[in-house]
Formats: structure tokens, C-alpha cells, sequence
């Protein structure tokens, strides 16, 4: 399964995976043959439960693991055996890492002294970094006088003051409270835009790699699932591990009937039949999961237009706000959601109440068959 994008002429690409491996003991591959290609200029976030191999594929490009096998190309050159301070990598961690005995300015000048800069150009660099992160008043601070948000903002400008080509995050908003967190995701990206620089962002919080990126590769089992820009992952998954794993998931177990051109009809366990987009189908008479997003589906009145209609009954009521999940019990399942704006819920609407569903047959994808690994 090739990941690379035949559009992104070789002058694009910055980094480059190829046949890359990565075991352990000799025999289990936690990273299984990557090849991914990362543009210049792009934020591109590596996303996947714990243990399929996001982190240790960045941890590769950073050089603290080696590949087994297959190779690491930046910028057109191969980097397995260069150590990671040869390698122009700026790099941002969860546990900031910053030196506790140093002041601001002293962390930020670290790396630039180390490579030889002039005290004057030294001093200019810390000063331009510091305001990007509008950090500039705390300059003679130390990391312990900070909060959390500010210390991490300390690490980002670190990362970016030597002016790599490239900069590592992993899960560097891991420890801060959601709306500070919310607020950095937003912090991160404006710097990404401006600078320009290229981007390889690791979490497991499906959220942030869709507020963030431009392309998500998911990653599960050590090999990426899909890679593609947010909406598109979110709208169109290929299977259904991507279609869980990213935002909510309606999903109804069935049999494919027969399969017409990009459509397909798919028998529901109690008969019902159910037209659907084939995106991930094998041949007549195998299990296909039908994944539909709780927004997708239309209550009531709105249902009527709809190819695919259903009943459902109200089971349960989730206010969150500006909008209300409710759950139904629908063609013997108890946990179909929908999501409706608050806006346009039917305020009459009591739990017991039978209600007429549906969806329009391009929202049912009909992907491979569930294996409950969880």
C-alpha cells in the first residue's frame, strides 16, 4: 500500500520514507513498511492509538531510533546514519525539556551558540523568536517561574529559533487544559503559516490533527490507513478503523447484496435493505459495516426526501450545549446517535417516541466488516 502522492513532484517532498521497518526483538514490526512522503511547507500530523507506530516513526526521523529496515531520505539525502544534532531538526516535546538553570533568553540562545552564531546575530534571533511566541517581556525569567502554557511556549520558539527546515512535536500540548490547549493549537498554526516551515505533528487527540493539519496520516497496527488532507479523512474514511477512530461513527453490520457501479445495497440482520456508497466491499454475500456520522442522520419531517428510511426509538437525551446527541435504538441496535443543532431538535420530542430516520445513500459508506480487536 503505497502512501505516495504521484502529484508532489520529487522537488516538493522534504522527507521521505522508503520501505522504512522498525522491531524491536527481530520480530514484531511496530512500524511496518512506511513510505510517506512529507511536502515542504506542510503540517502534517501523524495520528493513532498508543502503540501503532507514530511516535517511533517520528523518533526515526529525529534519529533516536534507527530504522531496521528501509530508509529516511531529507531532503534528497539519506539521514540514517547522521545523529540527530547534524540532522537541521527543530523539536518540540510533551515535558518541554527546557534547561531549568537557564533563563529564557539563555534556552533560546543554547542552540544557536552551539552552532557558532555571533553574540550580536545570537541576540537578534532570541529577540524575533521570543515575540513570535509573545514571550518578549519574559526573557530574564527562569522555566520554574512560568506556568505550563508559557514554558511550552518557550520550547516552540526553541525549536524554531535556529531556523530549521523542519520541526518535530510530539503530543507537546499533552499536559495543558483544554482551552489553553485550544488556544496553542491555534498559536501553533499561525506560526506554521507564517514561517512556512515544514511540520510533523504526532497526537493521539483526533481533534487536534483536524484543527491543525493540512494532511493526516492515520496510523494503526504500524502502518498508515489513509493519509489525507482533514475533511476529506472525516467525510470520506476507506475503512473502518479510519471511520471509528475519526470523530463519531454510526455503525450497522450487514450482508452485501450486490454492488452496481459506485452504489450497493447491503441486508441489514433483520432484513432491512439498506443502499449504500461502496468504498471498501468484497463480493456478494460477504459482511460489510455501513458507518453513517450522527450529523447525517434526519429525524422526522426531514427524513421523507430521504432514500433509505428507518424508525428509530428514542432512547436517550445528551445535551451539550449547542447541540443535542440523541440516542436511538434503531434495526436492533441501542447506540445509534444523531446530532441535531439545537436549533432544529423537535422540542416535543419525548424519550419512548418512535420517530421516523433517514439518510441520503451518499452519507452510508459501506466499509470492511468490524474486528472487535479492542
Amino acid at each position: 500500500m503505497s502512501n505516495v502522492d504521484s502529484s508532489a513532484g520529487a522537488s516538493d517532498v522534504l522527507v521521505s520514507f522508503r520501505g522504512v521497518q522498525k522491531s524491536y526483538d527481530g520480530e514484531a514490526l511496530i512500524v511496518k513498511d512506511l513510505n510517506l512522503d512529507i511536502r515542504k511547507g506542510e503540517f502534517l500530523t501523524l495520528l493513532g492509538p498508543s502503540g501503532s507506530g507514530k511516535t517511533t516513526s517520528l523518533m526515526m526521523l529525529a534519529g533516536f531510533e534507527t530504522p531496521t529496515a528501509g530508509e529516511i531520505l531529507l531532503a534528497g539525502r539519506s539521514i540514517n546514519n547522521v545523529p540527530p544534532h547534524k540532522r537541521d531538526i527543530g523539536m518540540v516535546f510533551q515535558n518541554y525539556a527546557l534547561f531549568p538553570h537557564m533563563t529564557v533568553a539563555e534556552n533560546l540562545a543554547f542552540p544557536l551558540s552551539v552552532r557558532g552564531m555571533s553574540k550580536t546575530d545570537v541576540a537578534e534571533k532570541v529577540k524575533k523568536a521570543l515575540d513570535m511566541v509573545q514571550l518578549g517581556s519574559l526573557s530574564h525569567r527562569y522555566p520554574a517561574q512560568m506556568s505550563g502554557g508559557q514554558q511550552q511556549r518557550v520550547a516552540l520558539a526553541r525549536a524554531l529559533v535556529f531556523e530549521p527546515q523542519l520541526v518535530l512535536m510530539d503530543e507537546p500540548l499533552g499536559a495543558l487544559d483544554k482551552q489553553l490547549r485550544e488556544h496553542m493549537q491555534m498559536e501553533i498554526k499561525h506560526i506554521h503559516q507564517r514561517l512556512g516551515v515544514t511540520v510533523v505533528y504526532v497526537t493521539h487527540d483526533q481533534g487536534e490533527a483536524l484543527t491543525m493539519s493540512d494532511r493526516v496520516a492515520v496510523f494503526h497496527q504500524g502502518e498508515i490507513q489513509q493519509i489525507a488532507p482533514p475533511r476529506s479523512l472525516y467525510e470520506e474514511p476507506k475503512n473502518t478503523f479510519v471511520a471509528n477512530f475519526i470523530g463519531e461513527n454510526n455503525r450497522i453490520n450487514g450482508t452485501l447484496l450486490s454492488q452496481t457501479g459506485d452504489r450497493c445495497l447491503v441486508a441489514l440482520t433483520r432484513g432491512e435493505k439498506v443502499e449504500a456508497l461502496a468504498v471498501n466491499v468484497g463480493a456478494p454475500g460477504s459482511p460489510v459495516t455501513l458507518s453513517i456520522r450522527p450529523e447525517r442522520v434526519n429525524l422526522n419531517g426531514r427524513s421523507e426526501s430521504c432514500v433509505n428510511r428507518f424508525s428509530g426509538r428514542v432512547a436517550e437525551f445528551i445535551y451539550l450545549g449547542d447541540h443535542v446527541r440523541v440516542r436511538l435504538e434503531v434495526a436492533g441496535k441501542t447506540d445509534f446517535f444523531v446530532k441535531q443543532p439545537i436549533a432544529e431538535l423537535d422540542p416535543a420530542m419525548r424519550v419512548g417516541d418512535v420517530v421516523p430516520i433517514g439518510w441520503q445513500v451518499e452519507h452510508a459508506r459501506a466499509l470492511d466488516p468490524l474486528h472487535e480487536a479492542h
